[in-house]
């Protein structure tokens, strides 16, 4: 096994996007930031394909799930029963977790996996003296029924016991774990605060073309993954069809997971409306949201990370279920002038978001020096994993060769 540095990172979604987008960003930070770094990143996505990748990144695809309404897990692909699928998902993480024998393991969101897939990898893995990071996102739900989950799924017994530090990719003026989750005092130690993870326009040029997008600043309306934001993607639609004077166009993006007849509708009522445009799906979304004067989102980790990136003026308005972290980060957010919030009644009258539609772009958003303070988890991160990956500076190096 080659001296380099090995980082794995394990992210066990099927569904959306924001789980994949961030690995994909940490990693992409941290090969940047160490050049003997390699980073192998475990997925079960099924769009991972689509993304694009930095030279000392690379992705193993284990056999994807789905989550169904009712809570359940099937399959998204194999004609094989979910016991079958986990087995296969379970050998697959080990056997490349024990074959890459990484310095540093990197789990997103999930302590033990799905249905505790990565349990046995964990156990390894400490064995042998691996680094055991959990990745938390700044919110994970309301309290009460994070912690009904974890007790559920044994969680703090390995947060305890197996896991070396637990890493919050946010701040407490957003929301706190140590307080706010019972339990989660007695781990103080572990805790690490990041900071949000800054996002910046890719380099390269976007495969896809830009014609037919606005020819002028425009409202971008994401739903994220789309699995799950037809109702925002309707109330935007219904405020430009019953008022043509709102003054910016739309771009909306579907995202890839949202449902094959809904998409289609959507896009036969978009052909009808000359302000409003849409995508199904960009890589590169950072590039649209750099041309953009107000963002309109469901308030998702990834597109609030985005959003303070790039300084745009944003309306979230937050799903509710089946968790309430997206409606505890609005609110949060907007408490500290960060965003504004919408909530959604179940009534959506078109007339209300046409006239936040109109305002959005002229609200006033905090300076630079005030979001600042909020970006810095990817250099913390950097600062963080360097102890436990035998990466050295030019300088170290050059001592070394000096007294070979």
């Amino acid at each position: 096994m080659s001296s380099a540095a090995r980082l794995l990172i394990y992210s066990h979604d099927s569904f959306g996007l924001g789980h994949l987008r961030r690995c994909r960003t940490i990693a992409h930070h941290l090969v940047q930031r160490y050049r003997q770094l390699s980073v192998l990143i475990l997925t079960g996505s099924p769009i991972i394909g689509r993304f694009d990748f930095k030279a000392r990144v690379d992705f193993v695809r284990i056999p994807g799930v789905i989550k169904l309404r009712n809570g359940d897990y099937t399959s998204l692909k194999l004609h094989l029963d979910l016991e079958h699928t986990l087995a296969m998902r379970s050998s697959i993480i080990q056997h490349t977790a024990e074959v890459f024998d990484p310095h540093l393991l990197l789990v997103d969101k999930e302590p033990l996996g799905l249905r505790g897939e990565v349990s046995e990898t964990l156990k390894v893995l400490k064995s042998r003296g691996t680094r055991l990071v959990l990745g938390l996102r700044d919110v994970m739900d309301e309290p009460a029924s994070l912690l009904r989950e974890w007790r559920r799924k044994q969680v703090f017994p390995a947060l305890h016991d197996l896991y070396d530090e637990i890493w919050v990719y946010g701040l407490p003026a957003i929301f706190d774990p140590l307080t706010e989750l019972p339990g989660m005092a007695a781990l103080a130690d572990k805790v690490q605060f990041t900071g949000y993870l800054r996002r910046e326009t890719p380099a390269v040029p976007p495969d896809t073309s830009e014609q037919g997008l606005p020819d002028r600043p425009y409202i971008l309306v994401t739903p994220g993954g789309g699995g799950d934001g037809e109702a925002l993607i309707d109330w935007v639609l219904r405020a430009y069809e019953s008022d043509p004077t709102i003054p910016y166009p739309a771009l909306m993006v579907f995202g890839p997971f949202m449902h094959l007849e809904r998409r289609l509708e959507f896009e036969r009522r978009v052909a009808k409306l000359d302000q409003v445009h849409a995508l199904t799906f960009e890589a590169r979304f950072e590039r649209l949201l750099e041309r953009a004067a107000g963002v309109v989102a469901m308030g998702g980790y990834n597109t609030f990370c985005e959003i303070l990136s790039f300084g745009r003026p944003a309306l979230l308005v937050p799903r509710t279920k089946p968790r309430q972290e997206q409606l505890l980060r609005a609110e949060r957010a907007a408490q500290l002038g960060l965003v504004r919030m919408l909530g959604d009644d179940g009534v959506r009258d078109a007339g209300q978001m046409a006239a936040e539609l109109k305002r959005l772009p002229d609200w006033p958003m905090p300076g630079r020096p005030e979001i600042g303070q909020f970006m810095g988890g990817l250099d913390r991160i950097a600062e963080l994993a360097r102890p436990w990956l035998p990466v050295r500076n030019r300088r170290e190096r050059a001592a070394l060769q000096r007294t070979a």
